[in-house]
């Protein structure tokens, strides 16, 4: 028999009820894991912070610790020898490795000591070589997923499964915002450029809420056309028809809310004020008219170029003046699995510049003492070679290693000028101070005076975090 009228009814009255009641746990759990511990703290916070906000630069893809951070001399004596069974331990490997000989590959690029600290970096990055005593290079980062997929979710949601919270929303979450007439959180991808190999698509999950509330999510700005979707009125449609016309739907929206008792309504009423006042900021920040020359050259040539690495590299440093609180550029093409070392190239020459632009631009603007640089790929790459030419050491690719990778932090209260972690000598387990992706987590978290283990939303009858329930550790070796 089919539910009544009065059935039905009664049913979305149970829903809104366990709806309005797991909002009022989550707030009240947030209230309760956020209060201050120690006098000195900012409000919200569970001790004092060392960073305000975080920039986050994820290399899509998978750079190659091996030809950029981590030097592996002892290679090239042993380059095209068949990698020990002892060293490999029968680890899990990809389809495109399994059943083939794994021959080990040496890099072709030169690598020395930079800066004052001796900090080895590769010939690739003669600009970020320059940032050597700024920067912390963290040579033991592993995790264990092995595809591209799975291994940038998890890095960004701390699941390899869809449907969490990024890191991100998380902080918008945790910390608010410090800029009212900006989002919280922003995402900037690099427009595609002619020259790319296995450019894997970028997913909006990546920067998304999944449980927590809406507001949070990551806003991606746009490489062509409005930085975001819509911001510009309709023709015939000025500023005060649209503050009218948001009033009115505001009023609309609230009466709906006080009706349903659906939160996500005041979202939507918040996401459309914010949508009004970025009309007006958003064309501000994109603006580069003032910027003065300079600065603009510390970046490189291509920061005229709209959706470029190096304006996004500089808008991160415009945003990060404006306090917007998590900004995360992705740049693609980092997946070489054959002609590596021409592909390399051309990715570092990408970002060498403007990342290098972008620590020096913060630290002339006293921005970077407070503001947590983050290098990152989802993953790292084989010390043996796919696709090798014994003839021709200009064609090698390297496969899929989640088992060692190097990632880089600085600023935000980081050590400058030191390595962290320590490789084999084949680059392919770690064997000191091993870091896993929520050890970094929790790391980002801890400066920003966050204890990753109390930021919590209960859903589905568990209390979620970034970190998830498995152990992980702040690396206290690598503050300052």
């Amino acid at each position: 028999m089919a539910p009544s009228y009065q059935q039905f009814c009664d049913t979305l009255n149970r829903r809104q009820f366990l709806k309005r009641a797991s909002i009022g746990l989550g707030v009240s759990a947030l209230s309760g894991s956020l209060s201050p511990l120690v006098a000195s703290a900012e409000p919200g916070l569970h001790f004092p912070a060392k960073a305000k906000r975080v920039i986050f630069l994820f290399m899509a893809g998978a750079p190659s610790q091996l030809d950029l951070f981590d030097s592996k001399p002892e290679l090239e004596r042993l380059h095209g020898q068949p990698l020990p069974p002892e060293i490999s331990r029968g680890q899990r490997v990809t389809s495109m490795t399994r059943g083939k000989k794994q021959v080990v590959c040496a890099s072709i690029f030169k690598f020395g000591p930079q800066g004052k600290s001796g900090l080895t970096m590769s010939e690739l990055l003669p600009h970020l070589s320059k940032h050597a005593d700024d920067i912390c290079l963290i040579k033991s980062t592993h995790t264990e997923a092995i595809n591209h997929d799975p291994a940038k979710t998890f890095f960004c949601t701390g699941s390899e499964m869809p449907g969490r919270a990024s890191m991100g929303s998380w902080l918008s979450y945790g910390l608010g915002s410090i800029n009212k007439d900006l989002p919280n959180f922003v995402v900037l991808s690099s427009a595609f450029w002619s020259g790319k190999v296995n450019v894997q698509a970028l997913y909006s999950r990546l920067w998304g809420t999944g449980f927590l509330p809406g507001k949070h999510q990551g806003i991606a700005f746009q490489s062509v056309g409005d930085p975001v979707l819509f911001l510009s009125n309709p023709e015939g449609v000025d500023r005060s028809v649209r503050s009218k016309m948001l009033d009115f739907v505001a009023k609309v929206n609230a009466h709906d809310a006080d009706i349903s008792g659906d939160p996500e309504i005041h979202t939507s009423i918040a996401q459309q004020e914010m949508a009004f006042r970025m009309q007006a900021s958003i064309p501000e920040l994109t603006d580069l008219s003032k910027e003065a020359e300079s600065s603009l050259d510390l970046y490189g040539p291509e920061v005229h170029q709209s959706g470029s690495f190096a304006r996004n590299c500089l808008l991160a440093r415009r945003m990060a003046e404006r306090d917007v609180r998590f900004v995360q550029l992705f740049h693609r093409g980092w997946d070489h699995h054959r002609g590596l070392p021409t592909h390399l190239r051309g990715q570092a020459k990408d970002v060498d510049q403007p990342i290098a632009g972008l620590l020096t631009d913060l630290k002339q603007r006293g921005l970077l003492d407070d503001t947590l640089v983050v290098f990152a790929g989802e993953f790292g790459r084989t010390t043996y070679a796919q696709n090798l030419d014994p003839q021709n050491r200009e064609d090698y690719g390297r496969d899929h290693h989640p088992r060692c990778f190097t990632t880089w932090m600085a600023g935000g209260g980081i050590k400058g000028g030191i390595s962290y972690g320590e490789t084999d000598e084949f680059c392919y387990n770690v064997i000191k101070d091993p870091v896993h992706v929520r050890d970094l987590h929790a790391t980002m978290f801890h400066q920003l005076g966050i204890d990753h283990n109390k930021l919590i939303f209960p859903h589905q009858g568990l209390d979620q975090r970034l970190t998830g329930v498995e152990e992980a550790n702040v690396i206290k070796d690598i503050l300052a």
